[in-house]
């Protein structure tokens, strides 16, 4: 059974406490929509590409693992904490210099902040504004800005992400982003699992010349002028207690 834990508690305070702003209630009640805390105190395993990912986060810590095998067949296990990043090649661990630590890192963290989405929302280094009204795929959306205070921000808190959050089911239904990039994605095939929504999403291509304008990649993408470059999608799913 599910032990709401000390950071649980304290999160959902914050949550509560934190200015309703039209932006962070916009977000809160998306994070209902998608599971509420259903997601704490949780190891979520799934399938990516070539690649299987735990993700554990309890007790304001959390720990991600990416596990696969490279071109030669040898296994590669990289482990993403709080305080550390470890890869280890045939269970050995490698000497890593700055810049593998930062590539790699990245990497793992990428993809677990994107299917932890919204909930990843309720950070309290996000800054969240509602920059506009949408209407996409014949349904009404709130666009709402993300930004991320320097403190608790972490590296990339000079990043912007756009989400479009529809209205009446709550539901975040599209975002966009530059970093690395830019990028519109759609959400498709969503499922529950231990009362978690989850998501695959349609990835499409923006122009790599222009990373200033993503926020208007819903007009482009109702346009019909994003070609697709690829699927994110997540199989085998599963949610388990912590022990």
């Amino acid at each position: 059974m599910y032990r709401l834990t000390l950071y649980s508690l304290l999160l959902l305070i914050t949550i509560a406490c934190q200015p309703q702003n039209p932006g962070q209630t916009i977000i809160n009640q998306s994070i209902a929509a998608h599971g509420g805390d259903a997601w704490l105190g949780k190891r979520i395993s799934f399938d990516f590409r070539q690649f299987h990912l735990m993700l554990e986060q309890q007790g304001g810590q959390f720990r991600y693992e990416r596990t696969y095998t490279d071109s030669t067949g040898t296994p590669i296990k990289e482990i993403l904490t709080n305080s550390s990043f470890t890869r280890l090649l045939n269970n050995q661990p490698q000497t890593l210099d700055t810049a593998q630590v930062g590539k790699y890192s990245r990497a793992v963290n990428s993809v677990a902040y994107f299917v932890l989405l919204p909930f990843k929302l309720a950070d309290p280094a996000v800054q969240a504004d509602v920059v506009g009204e949408s209407k996409l795929d014949g349904q009404v959306y709130d666009k709402v800005r993300v930004r991320f205070r320097a403190e608790g921000g972490g590296k990339d808190h000079g990043d912007v992400f756009f989400y479009w959050f529809n209205r009446q089911t709550h539901t975040m239904d599209y975002l966009a982003y530059s970093e690395g990039g830019p990028r519109f994605r759609k959400a498709i095939n969503p499922k529950v699992v231990g009362g978690i929504r989850f998501q695959d999403y349609i990835n499409y291509k923006g122009d790599e010349k222009d990373t200033t304008s993503v926020g208007q990649y819903d007009q482009r993408y109702s346009a019909g002028q994003l070609p697709e470059l690829s699927r994110i999608e997540q199989t085998n799913i599963r949610v388990e207690d912590m022990p």
